[in-house]
């Protein structure tokens, strides 16, 4: 496998962890958001991975034969929670219902906080990755001297 191969791994991994956080974030910035455009209360959001296949956009450059076995991650999808809201009662709030309960969205803030922790694990992770592999090439150049 080529060290450029690993790069785009690696790079891979880190935009599908940000689109990860930033769904996180965005759960937690409406945790308590009764209404929204669409009518009804925020629904929490879920970040579906999926391997690709990776290839290097060196490998022209460099005329390497790169092997078909090094994948990647993507974000297939982000899903929606299908849960019916969490009722609370609160008759006096401008969103309750004739019997005074009020839709609120199924978000935990300690998950959530959880999720974005293993998000920001993930990504430094793939940035301590790359940061070997360019010491690899630079000690590889190095040594080409």
């Amino acid at each position: 496998m080529s060290l450029f191969n690993l790069l785009s791994v690696s790079a891979s991994g880190m935009a599908a962890q940000r689109a990860r956080a930033e769904v996180v974030v965005e759960n937690l910035a409406n945790s308590e958001t009764t209404r929204t455009p669409e009518g009804g209360p925020y629904r929490r959001k879920d970040v579906v991975f999926s391997s690709e296949p990776q290839g290097s956009p060196f490998a022209a450059v460099f005329q390497t034969e790169l092997s078909a076995g090094a994948t990647g991650v993507e974000v297939s999808e982000i899903r929606q929670d299908t849960r019916p809201p969490e009722m609370r009662y609160q008759p006096h709030h401008p969103h309750a219902d004739a019997q005074g309960y009020v839709a609120y969205p199924h978000v935990n803030p300690a998950e959530e906080m959880v999720d974005l922790m293993g998000a920001t694990r993930g990504y430094q992770a793939n940035v301590a990755a790359m940061s070997a592999v360019k010491d690899m090439i630079a000690k590889s150049i190095e040594l080409m001297k």
